[in-house]
């Protein structure tokens, strides 16, 4: 919970985003696979309201900038954490200074694909996770064994924008191995991530992913069989 200056700025971002204490959420989004209240505000209104705040601090402090992170992926609503996946866009020069295990606490209260991907899903490149990449690796492949379906998941859509950037070894044996502890479940969240990964393993490791099909296609979730072989052949999504 924020107090001080910290639940002022929270505020004041909710509020800029549409969210503030005035707004009626609806109870949930089973698209998003959430229950939690979410507020029917578009994308580019939130990201909009991020790059206002930012102009009115442009000297965030770390430490504010960190707990307002805290704050809002261990927030009230869904809105709150697709709200801290723009700061982690837009302040890109904190964002580098986040230590990875950070990640794993926000993950223990996501709820549904939106919520984890939000977190996950492109904020972090390449460079940032080879410049530390023991601490990176130890928290890929804790995710990737955790009980958690969501961490899980996490383990896998961390680094779909890293090997669409780098060709580099330790990111690619990196993906491989999660994509084999996890290739024999079938829940949604994971066979999704699958195919997403292998998909875009594909722009630096066309001839990898060829032969990671052929010799796993007994054992990888059809759906993304069948849509990395179709990227394959058509270079579509």
């Amino acid at each position: 919970m924020a107090d001080g200056l910290h639940a002022q700025l929270l505020l004041e971002l909710r509020q800029l985003a549409g969210c503030g204490p005035e707004a009626c959420p609806m109870p949930g989004n089973p698209y998003l696979g959430t229950t939690k209240p979410f507020y029917p505000v578009r994308t580019t209104t939130g990201r909009s309201a991020v790059r206002a705040f930012r102009a009115r601090h442009p000297d965030l402090l770390l430490s504010d900038y960190l707990a307002l992170l805290d704050d809002l992926f261990l927030g009230r609503s869904c809105n709150d954490i697709l709200l801290g996946s723009f700061l982690l866009a837009l302040w890109p020069a904190q964002r580098r200074q986040i230590e990875p295990e950070r990640i794993d606490r926000w993950l223990d209260h996501v709820e549904g694909w939106a919520e984890a991907d939000s977190i996950c899903q492109s904020a972090f490149g390449a460079a940032e996770l080879l410049a530390r990449w023991e601490a990176w690796q130890a928290l890929l492949e804790k995710l990737v064994g955790d009980g958690n379906i969501h961490k899980r998941r996490a383990s896998l859509v961390l680094l779909t924008r890293p090997v669409r950037e780098s060709a580099d070894e330790r990111l690619l044996r990196q993906a491989l191995a999660n994509i084999d502890r996890l290739k024999g479940e079938r829940h949604i969240l994971i066979t999704r991530a699958v195919s997403w990964l292998l998909r875009d393993l594909i722009k630096l490791h066309r001839e990898t992913v060829e032969a990671y099909l052929s010799e796993n296609a007994d054992s990888l979730p059809a759906i993304a069989l069948r849509e990395t072989r179709n990227k394959l052949l058509t270079g579509r999504k």
